[in-house]
């Protein structure tokens, strides 16, 4: 036997044994439920823990509309135990609160709960999906709002995301300046339901501002619809590209035509374009023409002023 044989031979144990410790640990079934939940159970008393069909024999009116909810789906998702199954994932073990007859001090009530208390109730289970992950830093937990603010766990009003009721009126019953704006002659087009307000912005939060679900810097929010203004372009126009869209636009509404913040579009363009009154500076790029009743809307020859491929001045 060759002296490699033999130490591959002496090797084999100790390979074995590393493999058996690898798969040694229990194997959880894919019961199809929620997979950004952990699979690993920890460790419960179940015999505190009655299943939702003894909640059912008292509340059986609740029962029928919470099993047409997502939530329904927890109860055939074993890898938690109990204590993620059904009604007592979020209103705790049900034994002592069976045992007294219904005694609510045996059971955890949502409307009793603090914001905060009920925050952390729902995201027991919600905090591992990128959607839900951030809702601790956002204006609305800051603000005394929980989930159940929002939404309807028990029965599902909405047929999406057991919302209480529609957007963007679910929106507007806090955002009341918005609803607002969005009343002004040239808007979004949300009221009529073909923006809705997640669409820009995260209600569940993130790491930008106003909880925009992409950075508002480069106006990737602004470019999923108005994609031909995102270039890239040979000639950049400046404010796009350090201010962004808001420069120039309002995004929930306006009383000027494209959203516009001036009403005149001369106005607009000499904020930037205008000639410096510090004689030790040299002026920035003015107007190469006087700004009389003829030259009033500049777009009329600076057409392309998003970008342009072939003009460094945008005429079309």
């Amino acid at each position: 036997m060759t002296h490699a044989r033999k130490r591959v031979l002496l090797l084999l144990p100790c390979l074995a044994a590393a493999i058996l410790l690898l798969f040694s640990g229990p194997l959880v079934a894919d019961s199809g439920g929620d997979k950004s939940r952990p699979a690993t159970a920890r460790p419960q008393d179940t015999s505190q823990y009655v299943g939702s069909d003894a909640c059912m024999a008292c509340h059986e009116d609740v029962f029928k509309k919470w099993e047409t909810t997502p939530h329904y789906k927890t109860t055939l998702d074993t890898r938690g135990g109990p204590a993620k199954q059904g009604c007592e994932a979020c209103h705790g073990a049900g034994a002592e609160h069976v045992a007294g007859g219904g005694d609510k001090t045996k059971i955890t009530l949502f409307k009793e709960l603090r914001t905060r208390q009920v925050t952390e109730k729902c995201q027991s289970c919600h905090q591992y999906g990128v959607e839900h992950s951030n809702f601790n830093r956002t204006a609305h937990s800051n603000n005394d709002v929980s989930c159940i603010s929002c939404h309807s766990v028990h029965k599902a009003r909405e047929a999406q995301f057991l919302l209480v009721k529609a957007q963007p009126e679910l929106c507007y019953s806090c955002h009341l300046d918005k609803k607002a704006e969005f009343n002004k002659p040239f808007r979004h087009r949300v009221n009529e339901g073909l923006v809705k307000c997640t669409e820009c912005h995260n209600q569940h939060g993130g790491f930008l501002t106003a909880q925009l679900r992409a950075t508002n810097a480069q106006d990737t929010t602004c470019f999923k619809c108005h994609v031909e203004k995102a270039g890239p372009f040979v000639f950049e126009h400046a404010p796009v590209k350090t201010e962004g869209c808001v420069a120039c636009h309002t995004p929930h509404g306006s009383t000027n035509p494209r959203l516009l913040k001036r009403s005149q579009i001369n106005l607009l363009c000499l904020e930037c374009h205008t000639l410096s009154s510090d004689i030790a500076s040299p002026p920035p790029a003015g107007p190469a023409h006087n700004q009389t009743q003829k030259y009033q809307a500049c777009t009329l020859c600076h057409v392309t002023v998003h970008g342009s491929n072939h003009s460094a001045v945008f005429f079309k």
